[in-house]
């Protein structure tokens, strides 16, 4: 399984791919930021693309709004963010994004869940 992360803090995204590289199937390619991401993702769409919603220059939402005409049901698309926002996780439903993930202690696990289609088994919001 190819993952794409899109996270600008190089420290949380190397905690990331170390905690999820413990599943052998995933294979991980990151970005720090939109635009480093958008040449490669017009190029060819990963299995699952993680993008942190708060990035410098493009948002995250922005990113997915220029690529979300090439995503098919086999391309998943996971949201982060460290903001526990309501009314912009509705915003991002609107627009067609289905998985959200809070930036938390329970962020692996949350991670887990949705790359393993267990949404439905894991609290995914506060």
């Amino acid at each position: 399984m190819t993952i794409y992360l899109v996270e600008d803090d190089t420290i949380y995204a190397e905690f990331i791919t170390k905690s999820l590289s413990k599943n052998p199937t995933y294979t991980f390619k990151t970005f720090g930021s939109a635009e480093e991401s958008l040449k490669t993702l017009e190029a060819s769409l990963p299995d699952i693309l993680i993008i942190d919603y708060k990035l410098p220059g493009m948002s995250g939402i922005e990113l997915y709004e220029k690529i979300k005409k090439k995503l098919t049901e086999s391309n998943k698309v996971v949201m982060m963010s460290s903001l526990d926002d309501g009314n912009m996780v509705l915003n991002f439903i609107q627009r067609g994004v289905r998985d959200y993930v809070i930036k938390d202690e329970n962020v692996i696990e949350s991670l887990e869940a949705v790359l393993n289609d267990n949404e439905d088994d894991y609290y995914l919001f506060n």
